[in-house]
Formats: C-alpha cells, structure tokens, sequence
C-alpha cells in the first residue's frame, strides 16, 4: 500500500524559518531509518506558499494565483512517499517521527489510488 504522509504548515514555515540543526539531524536518522526498513520511496519539503502558485480551473478557463494561500493549518510544508502493508503500520513509522516543526504541528496520512481501485 502506497500512503502519501503531509506534513503540514504553520506560521514558522510559511515565514520561510528553517528548521534548527538538531532538528534536520534528528529527520535524517529518521529517515535512514524508514530507508532502511524499505518504507520510504521519497521526501522532501516545500518553500512557503508566497513562493507557489495555483491555477483555478473553470471549464476552459484558468487563472494563475500567485501564492501566499490563506489558511495555513491547511497547507503542506513537506511530504513523504511511502509503501507500507497498511495503514496501521504507517501510524506507527508517524507515530515515530521526530516533530517536523519547533511547535505544535500535524502530519496527515492519505492512501494513494492503486490501478486495481480504479477498476
């Protein structure tokens, strides 16, 4: 099972703040370790939404929006691609990662179609 794991944004992030040293060593081991387990697939994290842009669809319309996007709590700052059994397991690698942000933050796991959900 493929689960597409969101780490969201908070204010820090889409100020653009990094993350301390100890912080980034502390992802890095884990994600050796989800490496090593044969978990992860790929990750990587995302400038501030005032870097990004959206393109609104309407029938044959589109409009470009040049970010900031409001509500942050609904944004993404990073993500992992992982392949897992189920979800339980994927609970429980989130379960122990270290916290992506210097505060309060979530990481919101979404299970990916598979071919065979689309038959």
């Amino acid at each position: 099972m493929r689960v597409i794991v969101l780490v969201k944004a908070t204010e820090d992030s889409e100020k653009g703040f990094l993350p301390t040293t100890e912080a980034m060593e502390a992802m890095g081991r884990f994600n050796d370790e989800l490496r090593n387990a044969g978990i992860m697939v790929t990750a990587d994290g995302l400038k501030p939404s005032s870097q990004g842009k959206r393109i609104a669809f309407d029938g044959p319309g589109r409009t470009v929006i040049d970010g900031p996007f409001a509500e942050t709590r609904e944004l993404v700052a990073g993500f992992w691609l992982w392949e897992v059994k189920d979800m339980e397991e994927a609970v429980a690698w989130v379960k122990r990662c270290p916290n992506p942000m210097p505060g309060p933050s979530e990481i919101e796991i979404r299970p990916l179609y598979e071919m065979a959900d689309l038959r």
